[in-house]
């Protein structure tokens, strides 16, 4: 199982990006999906989650200005992120739990985001 994200790059504050992370290989079905971020220095953060069914949760910081979505019939997953801030500025990684003869999780490999003010 592989999971390839991009859609990174640099924006300008109050602009927005969006990310994608579609997994591929032999697998049964893919549960939850979701986007984390490392910002320089700091430790890997969650930023937003989505279920197989839909439901979401996003980091507080994040609420209002990012929204995540998946297309269960691509295996993709999405970040719209608007509104960016400077502090936003990190390398986002997404993950997917994916049910093989068991639920593993897999990470992409993370794309590169910088919000320059």
């Amino acid at each position: 199982v592989q999971l390839q994200a991009s859609g990174g790059g640099l924006a300008q504050a109050g602009g927005s990006l969006k990310l994608s992370c579609t997994a591929s290989g032999s697998f049964r079905s893919i549960a939850n999906m979701g986007w984390y971020r490392q910002a320089p220095g700091k430790q890997r953060e969650l930023v937003a989650t989505i279920t197989s069914g839909g439901s979401t949760n996003y980091a507080d910081s994040v609420k209002g200005r990012f929204t995540i979505s998946r297309d269960n019939a691509k295996n993709t997953v999405y970040l719209q992120m608007n509104s960016l801030k400077p502090e936003d500025t990190a390398v986002y990684y997404c993950n997917a739990d994916v049910y093989r003869t068991a639920i593993t999780r897999y990470w992409g490999q993370g794309t590169l985001v910088t919000v320059s003010s």
